[in-house]
């Protein structure tokens, strides 16, 4: 029987890359997202990917949502904690509102959606979760102090997650991307991709979300049981950590 893997924020850029290439695979997909209604029914109509809506930054509703998929599709096996937001200020003009919706997303989120199939995980004696980090979780970002934080903080997450689960077949990774060729990246001006942010990538080029999700779909496999508590850096060389 197919696994079941659940990938937040899964319509859309590196998520809806992941969600496809692990259908691809035969895993059961679910793709959760927070808001775009005519999105996601465009990524379910053209890819046949079951889509749910809940907010990641709500326990409830993480815990409803999975509780569903479970109704629908099977037991979850996989997690990809995707789903991201940004809220970008320079510190002196960051309200606690923007760094309270950064973190509740990109932090809090991961323990919203893990915490409810941890248990399943477990006594099943099988789980892989892959959580996505960024480059600015490594080196930090002058503008991003909510979004670095959280991120730096989806790595100590996975770090010590991964040393509770590993006795119980669980693995839980993390990947790092750079700048990936997403719609968002791809809407700034052509002229500052090409002049300030590509020069800084040894590789000469943006990655591909593709690529992302490729490292994601090994890490989900049966072939990385051995590999837990990594960081996979996927950054064109930009940053060594």
């Amino acid at each position: 029987m197919s696994r079941v893997a659940v990938v937040t924020g899964g319509t859309r850029g590196i998520g809806a890359a992941i969600s496809k290439a692990l259908k691809d695979k035969g895993y059961k997909v679910a793709a959760s997202y927070a808001g775009n209604d005519e999105a996601a029914q465009k990524f379910k109509s053209e890819t046949g990917v079951n889509v749910y809506k809940w907010d990641v930054g709500n326990y409830e509703a993480c815990a409803a949502g999975i509780k569903q998929v479970e109704a629908d599709l099977g037991p979850v096996e996989i997690l990809v904690n995707n789903a991201g937001i940004t809220r970008d200020a320079m510190f002196h003009k960051m309200t606690p509102q923007m760094w309270k919706e950064v973190i509740d997303t990109n932090l809090t989120g991961l323990f919203n959606m893990t915490h409810p199939v941890w248990n399943g995980m477990r006594d099943r004696k099988f789980g892989r979760i892959v959580n996505i980090s960024s480059i600015n979780g490594q080196k930090g970002q002058a503008g991003q102090a909510n979004y670095s934080a959280a991120k730096a903080g989806d790595i100590g997450f996975t770090k010590a997650l991964a040393q509770e689960g590993a006795r119980a077949g669980i693995t839980v990774n993390v990947i790092a991307p750079g700048y990936i060729g997403t719609e968002m990246v791809r809407a700034i001006d052509p002229k500052v991709l090409a002049e300030r942010i590509v020069p800084q990538i040894p590789v000469g080029r943006l990655g591909e979300p593709e690529e992302i999700a490729r490292a994601v779909v090994f890490l989900a496999s049966d072939d990385a049981g051995f590999i837990t508590g990594s960081t996979l850096s996927a950054n064109g060389g930009q940053y060594f950590s």
